[in-house]
Parts: C-alpha cells; structure tokens; sequence
C-alpha cells in the first residue's frame, strides 16, 4: 500500500492509498512509519489538502473510502454532508440520521474516522458550543474550524 507524508500546517498529513483509493488521512507530530510510495491518488490528495489549507477548496473529490461497519459508514456519510464552515453538535447529527437516541454510538463512529479533514469530523462540537474531543487534538480542531470561518468569511478570527 502506497503510503506518503505530506506537510501540512497542522503537521504530517500521512495519506494511505488501497487499489487507488485513499483510505486514511491522519496527522502526526512526526512519521508513525516508514512511507513506502506514493501514487497519482496520493498525489490527488496531498495537493487538495494543499488547497483547503490555502483556503482555495471547501470540498475534496478525490476518490477515497475507509474501512467500516454499516453504522460507521452512515456516519462519516453524515459527516461529509456537513458544510463548510459549520459546526453542529452530536445531538443535532443524531436528529439528521434520525437515531436521536444513538449520540454515544455516534461519537464512537466519530472517533474511528480515518478519513480526518476529508471526513469533517472536526465540524462536530459539544452541545454547549464546546470544543470536544478530537484524535489529533483540540488544537488541530480550533485550528481548522478557524481556517474555515476565516476562509468563509464570517467575519470571525477566533471561535474560542
């Protein structure tokens, strides 16, 4: 599987590749592996990461899919709906799956999302407003959700 590092502000995207689609963007502090190749995918991703952080691209199309259950890939389905820019709570993404009752089960799917940036589970925040969570930490979470409303204009620089 080819498998590259690519430079971000945020850190190292490592951006995985499985029969030309991608499979996984993460990012680290430093490499958590060796990088093995890189292929026309990888190189598709790493200059659309390059645009969204140049805030040129609100939207990737690259070909990816991660690997998961029914739940989780109707959850990263909804996540990928969410627009540019917004933010929305675990409870309001349970009332667009209409599974109300299902936000623990909804914040676990969350959670596994290997598709990080591209998947915008960064967008999902706590029902007070509040940062929550996220796998590549809260900073890389104000991070990008400033970008965004920064690149959208709405007129803040700061969101918390």
């Amino acid at each position: 599987m080819p498998v590259i590092y690519h430079t971000t502000p945020i850190g190292l995207a490592r951006i995985e590749d499985e029969d030309g689609m991608i499979c996984s963007v993460t990012v680290h502090e430093i490499p958590v592996d060796d990088a093995t190749d890189t292929s026309p995918a990888i190189n598709d991703a790493a200059k659309q990461l390059d645009e969204y952080f140049a805030g040129k691209r609100k939207i990737f199309d690259f070909p990816f899919q991660q690997k998961g259950t029914d739940f989780q890939q109707e959850v990263w389905k909804h996540l990928f709906q969410i627009s540019y820019a917004e933010t929305i709570s675990y409870a309001t993404l349970s009332k667009r799956m209409n599974n109300p009752l299902a936000i623990r089960a909804i914040a676990s799917a969350n959670g596994r999302n290997s598709m990080w940036i591209v998947v915008p589970c960064h967008r999902v925040i706590g029902s007070d407003g509040s940062l929550t969570g996220y796998a590549g930490g809260l900073w890389r979470k104000q991070y990008l959700l400033e970008l965004e409303a920064r690149v959208q204009g709405v007129g803040q620089t700061s969101l918390f």
